[in-house]
């Protein structure tokens, strides 16, 4: 397959199937429109109360999220020279990857979002709804965002009909992009508060998880038919959201009070939405559930000894 005329066929499509989505689901994408619009607002009171209080606070989460987009080009690199590892091993580094996020998730961003709901309200069952509000808020952009992403039977996407594994490539290229969106958020909102005992083993884990995902990314690019610098470049660049994300998490953590527990339902939502729909699936498209599923408890257990060493 031609790598050119792939890449030069992607604008095109993907513009049609954008159209054709917002078209098709009206409702989602009004829904997704006003959460995004909540978002920016909350987004553009954090950014000068960030910029005009804890620069600290602001610098640690770019830096983190700097780290995770780091983390995801080097795991890209060994794609220069391989074209392919088995895809039991692939599947098995994708679960790690995936364990490392939903850890991170309870007990990065769900605990501390609880234990500081509830000093910030005065009751835990406040503090856990604020919490809960967070991650149903997280879970709709997620779902809304997910409407835009293409999916396997369309061939209306990037590559055109005909093209199925170059198809499949996109969508995995689209969703490892996607959810590092949430990834930099959650980065951006552990640091929010200048806690290094939050931020620090987060961080870590969201960087760690990064390099087999990069190296998924990469080696899926080549077996579609791109050249091995091509495969690298995109794969890093799919890493560029999370230091963007990161700068929202922590603006987004930086307005009133709340929105700390808030935020970090908002990311552990995102993350935990994003591992289910996209990474724990594609680790079991090819028959390897067994193996992916032991990496991924080791993932989950790594993570653990991360929170409570680092933490």
């Amino acid at each position: 397959m031609d790598s050119q005329s792939t890449s030069s066929s992607v604008p095109a499509s993907w513009t049609a199937l954008l159209r054709r989505h917002a078209q098709e689901h009206v409702m989602t994408t009004r829904g997704l429109a006003v959460a995004l619009g909540l978002v920016v607002l909350l987004l553009g009171q954090g950014v000068v109360r960030a910029l005009a209080g804890d620069e600290i606070a602001l610098r640690a989460a770019l830096i983190g999220g700097f780290a995770g987009f780091a983390t995801t080009a080097l795991g890209a690199m060994p794609a220069l020279v391989l074209r392919t590892i088995p895809q039991k091993l692939q599947d098995s580094l994708l679960g790690f990857a995936a364990g490392m996020m939903l850890a991170a998730s309870a007990f990065s961003l769900l605990l501390p979002g609880l234990e500081a709901g509830a000093e910030i309200l005065g009751h835990k069952g406040l503090g856990a709804a604020v919490v809960v509000a967070g991650m149903a808020v997280g879970v709709v952009l997620m779902l809304g965002l997910d409407e835009f992403t293409p999916h396997e039977h369309d061939t209306t996407g990037p590559c055109g009909a005909g093209h199925e594994r170059c198809g499949r490539a996109w969508l995995f290229v689209f969703a490892i992009a996607l959810h590092n969106l949430p990834e930099g958020m959650a980065i951006g909102v552990s640091f929010a508060n200048g806690d290094l005992s939050v931020g620090l083993p987060l961080t870590t884990a969201i960087a760690l998880q990064d390099i087999p995902e990069g190296l998924a990314v990469a080696l899926a690019l080549r077996a579609a038919g791109f050249r091995p610098l091509v495969a690298v470049a995109v794969a890093a660049a799919s890493g560029i959201l999370e230091p963007l994300g990161a700068l929202m998490g922590v603006s987004l953590s930086s307005g009133l009070a709340p929105a700390y527990p808030l935020g970090l339902g908002l990311a552990a939502g995102a993350m935990i939405f994003v591992v289910s729909h996209e990474v724990i699936p594609e680790t079991h498209r090819n028959g390897h559930q067994t193996p992916a599923t032991l990496g991924l408890m080791a993932g989950f257990a790594l993570m653990m000894v991360l929170d409570t060493t680092l933490g």
